[in-house]
């Protein structure tokens, strides 16, 4: 069938605190038909505005580096995106990650220099930064469009808009819209009333109210779709968001989705997608590791992987994480059985308890951290998994000495005769005997004795006698070693 244009899909990406939100919600408030509903926070979400007549759906992407999975995710999904940069500090780490997930996604972009209105605000220098990074602007030699704007006043950001449009004329954008709808669940999360939920971005086709949508190993009958406002609609339109509820299980973020006639068709492609999959949520840990084990609970799929990726770069030689169980929703009974029965922690991101949970919690003393702000989250597991490291011994060798006559032995000690190597060795100390560089007992010092009279320490060269206990007799060549474990 014949492909026609369809509007574009605009991944909005940039370094936390750079105005990416502010530039979206002047957006939505200017430009988005009246009832749009849903945040912009942690997760990516989606919604369609009007430029000129014209729609354009636009995604929000998360800023910090934790989302950085979510990020790519969102550029994958997209046909264009924005690149913020905040005239007051120019590229950033997070800048230039959003910028290689462009790259990987093999996307067109703009830059909307952003902040403009404050005090501070430097366009030139910024323009500067991004050419450091080798973001080349259509005014400093390169062919990459930029528009100065500001989320307070509007400046700037219908002209942002007209760039946006023609990147998007330019690049073509088609799809068959008498196909069956395929393209990306954007973020998936567990709905008390309708279970397993997901948004879903139509790439190419229509998605109509028939049939089952398999995404990853899940799937659900297609019974009503929902646009991004929540109002029920007969069909999503190519780059149109939709949610659909009823899935088998929580699909996973990123994955892509197709369209099958019945149910038998959805368990088979489902099935196949499982047997595939390599995916698993355990960081993996070292033989000899001490595991400090969580239970991860969160409101959307996405914040789940995002929390996981975050926890993964927490690492310490001795200790690691490790992710009991995880999943969407508010913390369950059944969330408090497995971490009491791994003797885990529960971590939640923006998800409350229930009533009961919060009860056999209190009951099994399992201890549930809430958060709501992702870098707060990863100091608390770091300050946790510190605490969990075990100690390590460290032996420190104190002084030494040469067995030069065994004098007399019994089952528990011996006197020997010994000359001096080096430290210092006391009474009390612990010691091992070394034949041939190699332990064969281990014991302490019960007296010294030099010039025939007994002394508490040795420590100078010569001759002297000491009585040790040690299971196993030394005899001549061997070394006797003073030594001290100490725990770090």
């Amino acid at each position: 069938m014949a492909r026609e244009s369809r509007p574009p899909i605009i991944a909005v990406m940039g370094h936390i605190d750079h105005g990416k939100s502010s530039l979206l919600d002047y957006i939505r408030k200017s430009n988005v038909v009246a009832g749009e509903a849903g945040g912009i926070t942690q997760h990516v979400s989606a919604y369609i505005a009007l430029h000129n007549d014209r729609p354009v759906t636009f995604l929000d992407t998360p800023g910090h580096e934790a989302f950085e999975a979510i990020r790519a995710r969102g550029a994958a999904a997209a046909d264009i995106a924005i690149l913020v940069v905040a005239a007051d500090e120019g590229v950033m780490p997070q800048t230039t990650e959003a910028l290689t997930a462009i790259k990987d996604a093999g996307i067109p972009f703009v830059i909307a220099i952003t902040k403009i209105d404050k005090n501070n605000a430097n366009i030139e220098r910024t323009k500067t930064s991004l050419l450091e990074h080798e973001i080349f602007l259509e005014d400093m030699g390169g062919d990459i469009s930029y528009m100065p704007v500001s989320s307070k006043t509007g400046e700037g950001v219908s002209e942002l808009l007209d760039l946006v449009l023609l990147t998007a004329d330019l690049a073509e954008i088609t799809a068959d819209h008498s196909a069956s709808a395929t393209g990306f669940v954007l973020e998936s999360t567990q709905d008390p009333k309708r279970g397993s939920s997901a948004t879903l971005i139509v790439k190419d086709g229509t998605l109509t109210l028939d049939g089952f949508v398999v995404a990853g190993d899940a799937y659900a009958p297609i019974r009503f779709i929902e646009d991004f406002r929540g109002k029920r609609v007969e069909r999503a339109l190519p780059s149109e968001p939709a949610r659909i509820s009823g899935f088998s299980s929580l699909p996973p973020s990123g994955a892509l989705f197709s369209i099958v006639k019945n149910k038998k068709e959805a368990e088979v492609l489902a099935i196949e997608h499982k047997a595939f999959s390599c995916a698993s949520e355990t960081i993996a840990t070292a033989e000899g590791i001490t595991e400090l084990p969580l239970v991860v609970k969160a409101d959307v799929a996405g914040s789940v992987d995002a929390v996981i990726h975050e926890l993964a770069k927490i690492t310490h030689e001795r200790a690691a994480v490790r992710i009991v169980s995880s999943g969407v929703g508010s913390v369950s009974e059944s969330d408090i059985k497995t971490a009491h029965a791994s003797h885990g922690t529960i971590i939640s991101f923006n998800v409350g308890t229930d009533a009961i949970a919060r009860e056999l919690a209190d009951r099994d003393a399992v201890s549930i951290l809430s958060f709501s702000i992702i870098y707060e989250l990863s100091a608390k597991v770091k300050e946790l998994l510190e605490k969990c490291v075990p100690a390590l011994a460290i032996e420190k060798e104190l002084g030494r000495a040469k067995v030069l006559k065994t004098f007399s032995s019994d089952a528990k000690k011996q006197v020997l005769g010994l000359r001096y190597m080096s430290g210092i060795l006391t009474v009390g100390n612990q010691i091992k005997i070394l034949r041939h560089d190699t332990q064969i007992a281990c014991g302490s010092i019960t007296n010294l004795q030099q010039a025939r009279a007994d002394v508490k320490e040795i420590k100078v060269e010569g001759d002297f006698g000491a009585e040790v206990e040690a299971k196993e007799n030394a005899t001549y060549g061997d070394e006797l070693v003073a030594f001290i474990v100490t725990e770090v």
